[in-house]
């Protein structure tokens, strides 16, 4: 057989050989830094045998999907480290994941110390250096094998199996776990992981199953590239908005309140306030019509909308069906709400578009498990919109949100930090949307020109549209590399069919509507804990809840930072003073660790002469300032939501 290798060379073989043999062959060094083998496009285990001609490219650490497989390995060591430790702990399962792996196990929760512990037992597992071998057992077989073992997740694992799969183990030393693969060849080339921490995970990800404990870590090739990272995340950490978020006193949460029922703080409700407004004025001026809509609505709205059969489970639901006469839900989205606003009078073609905006608050039952900060809740504030437009207006109206989406991002300093997806139906699983085939096509052709017309880099995925019509989605990803969507437009050519709603054409006939559902920044909530992790609490100018502190440097001299503030206030600059008995130097500390943009100290000189001495985040200390003229500047960088660049050294300090 021919193997034609990544150079294009070609080598030749009488027999089968499996991937690690061949490496051996092309050099032992290749062999030791092998983790994986990728044959024509495929990647597979060291141990897979190739047995006719075909591409064959060995994989390292330096290769995604080698790296994967070394992660792999570190997860098993992992499970076997614990398995020692903790007999009793029942394995789930432990994958790699972008940068790492984790393993869940059904045992109470690990501490440091506990994590620090299984971290000593790895390093012996790896110094005792076993061979991974890799077997397969008939399905029967196997799971008489594992409940043996008394492990009942990896028994349900098999039995979910297809009948067709094949079920394969991999062993080293004493411990053995059901796994696909790739592994590497043996525990002794880990050189250098870390346990990072231990939470709780649904088995499954359902609430519905046992809480896990799972454990994630990290493997590197190389002790520095290790401590690289180590070094990375202990910098996230301190930018996660969950952290720095009730540090500064934006956000809270409660128990007694509730899991994903955050408080906003005096800071952050300001933050949403000055947002709130930005946003609700500039679609005005974009010829949206505001709308305030109920909270609520009788489970009947949302079997006409069909929330009630493709959404039920995600809503909160007040009432028993089994024995109320009415029954309600809050209100996980505001759609059929407007509707019922546009159909309140016969519209014709020239009525349209209409576009409605509302700032609505929505309720979903998200689960448990998935609750994180503000980033997933279970009430949110989210800029909601709806256009209902004749199909000749499609096209334009779409990019008018498009457009709307962008300078929001834009003004925000975030455009930069997002990427665009399509998201498509899924034909294998038609049961869960509206329409036919035919008119899913029609839609996401229709969307695909409108994209490619406004020239948006973007992916496309399957399965991610809603139930009535495919979308835009504009994403983000967190400090941890977590994707989430931030705002989205979808086309929707179904439901105004399920409302009965109608527009009268030039020709006298009653036709149709096309429905945009759009955000313009999304969810607040959201939106706001990716602006504390994008600016670590560093908020530009305009959004900033405390844009100036005026410093008086003894008690002498309040009455003039009071008359300093009265000046800032009156003028629409959020001020404050503090007239705590500190030295100024603890003063302008603590209003640095606060964030403040601006800091005016006072004393006898500035009280004689009308003046203020400047101190910001932008440049330090800036001298002393007619007040008139610093209020001009800070008013202008407020109007104009400029976004200036932090002094990191002054912040520093």
């Amino acid at each position: 057989m021919k193997i034609t290798l990544k150079d294009g060379s070609v080598k030749e073989y009488e027999h089968a050989m499996s991937v690690i043999d061949i490496a051996s062959d092309i050099s032992e060094g290749l062999a030791r830094n092998a983790c994986a083998g990728e044959v024509d496009g495929t990647v597979v285990d060291l141990r897979t045998v190739v047995d006719k001609d075909s591409s064959l490219s060995i994989l390292t650490v330096n290769d995604p999907a080698g790296l994967s497989a070394y992660r792999h390995t570190a997860s098993h060591i992992l499970a076997q480290a614990v398995k020692r430790l903790y007999p009793q702990a029942k394995l789930a399962i432990g994958p790699s994941i972008e940068n790492g792996f984790y393993y869940d196990f059904d045992i109470p929760s690990f501490s440091r110390e506990d994590l620090d512990k299984i971290e000593a037992e790895m390093k012996k597992i790896i110094k005792e250096g076993a061979k991974i071998d890799r077997f397969t057992l008939p399905r029967e077989e196997a799971i008489k094998f594992m409940e043996e073992k008394g492990e009942p997740y990896k028994v349900e694992l098999i039995q979910d199996l297809p009948e067709s799969e094949e079920i394969s183990f991999y062993s080293q030393g004493d411990f053995t776990d059901l796994c696909a693969g790739s592994h590497l060849m043996s525990t002794k080339p880990i050189k250098a992981f870390k346990l990072t921490s231990s939470s709780g995970a649904y088995w499954r990800g359902s609430e519905k199953n046992a809480m896990l404990t799972r454990v994630y870590g990290t493997a590197f090739s190389k002790k520095e590239e290790l401590n690289e990272y180590l070094e990375y995340l202990a910098n996230i950490k301190n930018r996660d908005h969950n952290k720095l978020g009730r540090d500064l006193e934006i956000f809270a949460t409660v128990d007694v309140i509730g899991q994903g029922l955050p408080l906003l703080m005096p800071k952050g409700a300001k933050i949403v306030q000055t947002m709130q407004r930005w946003i609700e004025d500039e679609e005005e001026k974009r010829g949206y019509m505001r709308t305030k809509t109920p909270l609520m609505a009788k489970k009947d709205l949302y079997i006409i909308s069909d929330h009630w059969d493709h959404y039920k489970e995600g809503m909160f639901v007040l009432g028993d069906e089994e024995k109320d006469d009415e029954v309600f839900a809050l209100r996980p989205m505001t759609c059929p709400f407007q509707y019922y606003v546009y159909k309140q009078s016969q519209k014709s073609y020239r009525d349209l578009p209409c576009r409605y905006g509302e700032t609505s608050t929505l309720f979903r039952n998200e689960d448990s498990g998935e609750m994180h900060g503000l980033t997933r809740v279970r009430q949110f504030t989210i800029s909601e919109g709806h256009l209902i437009v004749r199909p000749d207006q499609i096209e334009e109206e779409f990019k008018g949100c498009v457009d709307l989406a962008k300078y929001c991002l834009t003004t925000l300093g975030l455009e930069g930090d997002v990427t665009y997806q399509m998201s498509k139906w899924d034909p294998d699983k038609a049961d869960k949307y509206l329409g036919t085939p035919e008119m899913w096509d029609e839609v996401q052709d229709m969307m695909r020109k409108i994209l490619d017309h406004i020239g948006i880099e973007y992916t496309e995925e399957v399965g991610e549209a809603a139930f009535y019509g495919p979308k835009l989605d504009i994403q983000a990803k967190n400090v941890y590399g977590k994707e989430d969507t931030m705002i989205t437009i979808q086309l929707d050519m179904f439901l105004a069919e399920r409302f009965d709603m109608s527009f009268v054409d030039r020709d006298g006939t009653k036709k149709r509507p096309y429905i945009i559902h759009r955000t313009s920044i999304g969810c607040y909530e959201r939106t706001l804990a990716w602006l504390i992790e994008k600016y670590e609490g560093a908020f530009p100018t305009w959004l900033c809840p405390e844009q100036v502190r005026v410093l008086p440097i003894s008690e002498k001299y309040h009455e003039y930072a009071e008359k300093v503030e009265a000046q800032l206030k009156e003028n629409g600059i959020l001020a404050t003073v503090d007239e705590r008995a500190e030295k100024i130097g603890y003063k302008i500390r603590e209003a640095r660790l606060s964030k403040i943009p601006y800091m005016l100290v006072v004393g006898q000189k500035e009280e004689e002469e009308g003046v203020v001495s400047v101190r910001s985040r932008f440049n330090g200390d800036e001298g002393q300032r007619p007040l008139g003229d610093f209020i001009e500047d800070i008013c202008r960088e407020i109007r104009t939501k400029e976004i200036k660049k932090v002094n990191v050294t002054e912040e520093s300090k």
